[in-house]
């Protein structure tokens, strides 16, 4: 695990991590390869007493290499994060919880449908910035933003949308850890932007029911 990455606690995000550390080593062993020739290339060609500069118009059998091998790599990257992209946008599997979440400047609505079920009804809750889920249970986010652009993030689900007024996008997560966690906006949002804070509370199943029946009582 690369050490500065926050901690995963959701069912799909070692799939993330693992695209991200092998595009990770893939650059990092380009761009030492590419210093190193710099700095060979800087020594061995240097001026020297006696040395007469010499014009090339290149070699077509390294152009033509240095431009499949990084075409390969894309390729087989894109093919690799093509798979993961339709586990997780593609398809939402069965859902347990839906919640709808609707941003503003500088805050996050967090919207409960209530028993019946139903969004736009009598027995909705409205909470600001605190978004609360049962462990080992899918939850579906239905995003969208009241004014401007925001990206609704939550750094240890590996989750990550831009929200757009006008347009609903869903998402989801499953976590595997209860526990408290920040949800920042990642997308520059006006003047307060850096204030928009919320946090995920991950329950378990018991502290849920509890959580539910205190906002619903019989």
């Amino acid at each position: 695990m690369l050490p500065w990455l926050p901690e995963n606690i959701s069912t799909y995000g070692g799939d993330i991590d693992y695209l991200f550390k092998l595009i990770f080593v893939i650059t990092t062993i380009v761009f030492f390869a590419v210093q190193i020739a710099l700095v060979v290339f800087l020594f061995k060609y240097r001026a020297q007493p006696g040395r007469k500069a010499t014009y090339t118009h290149g070699n077509n059998v390294l152009e033509i290499g240095w431009t499949i091998a990084p075409s390969i790599i894309l390729v087989f990257l894109a093919v690799m994060s093509r798979a993961t992209w339709d586990e997780i946008r593609a398809e939402i599997p069965p859902v347990d919880v839906t919640v709808r979440v609707n941003a503003k400047q500088f805050n996050w609505d967090i919207i409960y449908p209530g028993p019946d079920g139903m969004f736009e009804t009598e027995d909705d809750l409205t909470i600001e910035n605190e978004l609360n889920v049962p462990v080992d249970k899918v939850v579906k986010l239905e995003l969208t933003s009241k004014d401007v652009i925001h990206s609704f993030f939550i750094p240890v689900m590996r989750f990550k949308q831009d929200m757009m007024p006008g347009r609903q996008i869903d998402g989801w997560f499953k976590a595997t850890k209860t526990g408290e966690f920040e949800i920042p906006c990642a997308e520059l949002c006006g003047f307060g932007h850096s204030g928009m804070l919320g946090y995920l509370k991950v329950h378990s199943a018991q502290d849920y029911a509890a959580w539910v029946a205190k906002r619903w009582p019989q």
